[in-house]
């Protein structure tokens, strides 16, 4: 009975070691999968948000080049400049790294298609004009695919949030509505012709010439908003720093350039092409702190997802080394009571007294019986 009492109990013991054990596993690993799941979904987000950031950093010069093309188309140089041919290649390259993930190909193609066509309008000045305002409006739309495709717009993090807002709307708006605010009144001040006409044309102009003011005022009120809320809640410990001087200077710019333009007065030509050159070199300083921010923010937030991923793995390991710690130690603890039982069990078997013990007690000797007869 004692073998078999000890055999029930180990078996008892080992189905509870394999429920204890499936009770720990399963909520574990649920865990572990949650937590792996999230952490690859927030790096295939977070490096496709590094993708834009680079794709937009190959905007930022096509941009500038763009609003130089077209304050030189109007002033009858049909050549493009070289900063357009830079910057038209510099383009080119992101978006044969980049234009598959982004979905950029196709809009990039059609607006380097009416680049390649800026030389060639004919016409006045407001042919040639509203032929740059549209390839300009094309990057722009190029721009705000890149944020969509790139999820650079549904950030949740408010610094990078606004930060992108800036980079992507803010900065690249400015610089084409100030463009058009300087070229469009200089257009305004060489208008020829009989006096039908010029009065035809400034009516045509002016209404565009003050719009483009009220953009300019806009798109710069929106830039310094957006960069303020971004180091107002940033845990980036240089972008106030780096955002005081470079944005400082882009504004001195912008104010020139609107002096330049003087609304309701003759526009001074050198004034606006000092505030053109000030403008481009700001911008470009600007642009650059902008994005060094936004990568630096987004390689923060990958390298802390490392770390959750390395302490998912962690935790994943240590969980699995303890169960099999477990499970050898109550095998060998088993081994040992098999081997305890077998050593000291009793043979249960029934044996005869006499053979132990000699005859038992009323039972006759057959040798003593033959011995008595011998002696009579």
């Amino acid at each position: 009975m004692a073998v078999s009492v000890d055999n029930r109990s180990t078996r008892v013991r080992t189905f509870l070691a394999a429920v204890l054990t499936v009770l720990i596993l399963l909520p574990a690993g649920y865990l572990f999968f949650t937590v792996w799941q999230a952490a690859n979904h927030d790096h295939t987000t977070t490096a496709l948000e590094k993708q834009g950031v680079e794709y937009m950093a190959s905007l930022s010069p096509l941009v500038s080049a763009l609003a130089e093309a077209q304050s030189s188309a109007l002033q009858g140089v049909s050549t493009a400049p070289a900063s357009l041919t830079a910057a038209v290649a510099q383009v080119g390259a992101a978006d044969q790294r980049l234009g598959d993930t982004l979905g950029t190909t196709r809009r990039w193609s059609g607006l380097r298609a009416k680049i390649a066509q800026l030389s060639s309008v004919d016409g006045d000045q407001t042919a040639v004009y509203q032929a740059h305002v549209e390839v300009s409006d094309l990057a722009l739309a190029l721009y705000e695919d890149v944020r969509q495709t790139s999820m650079l717009i549904r950030d949740p993090d408010n610094d990078l949030s606004n930060l992108q807002q800036a980079a992507g709307v803010d900065l690249p708006h400015t610089v084409v509505d100030v463009s058009r605010m300087g070229d469009l009144a200089l257009m305004l001040s060489n208008v020829e012709g009989s006096g039908q006409r010029r009065a035809a044309e400034r009516a045509a102009l002016s209404p565009q010439f003050g719009a483009s003011l009220q953009f300019v005022t806009n798109s710069v009120n929106g830039l310094t908003e957006d960069l303020q809320r971004a180091v107002d809640d940033t845990n980036s410990p240089t972008l106030s720093g780096n955002l005081v001087t470079t944005l400082d200077s882009f504004r001195r710019g912008v104010e020139a350039m609107t002096r330049g333009a003087n609304a309701g007065g003759s526009p001074n030509a050198s004034t606006i092409a000092t505030a053109q050159s000030q403008l481009q070199t700001s911008l470009t300083s600007l642009a650059g702190v902008v994005q060094q921010e936004m990568n630096g923010l987004l390689q923060d937030r990958l390298d802390g997802i490392a770390a959750r991923r390395t302490a998912a793995l962690s935790a994943a390991g240590l969980i699995v080394l303890l169960v099999l710690v477990v499970l050898v130690l109550e095998s060998r603890g088993r081994r040992r009571r098999t081997a305890f039982a077998g050593g000291t069990g009793r043979d249960m078997s029934v044996r005869s007294p006499a053979a132990d013990h000699g005859a038992a007690y009323g039972e006759v000797n057959p040798t003593r019986r033959e011995r008595s007869g011998a002696l009579r």
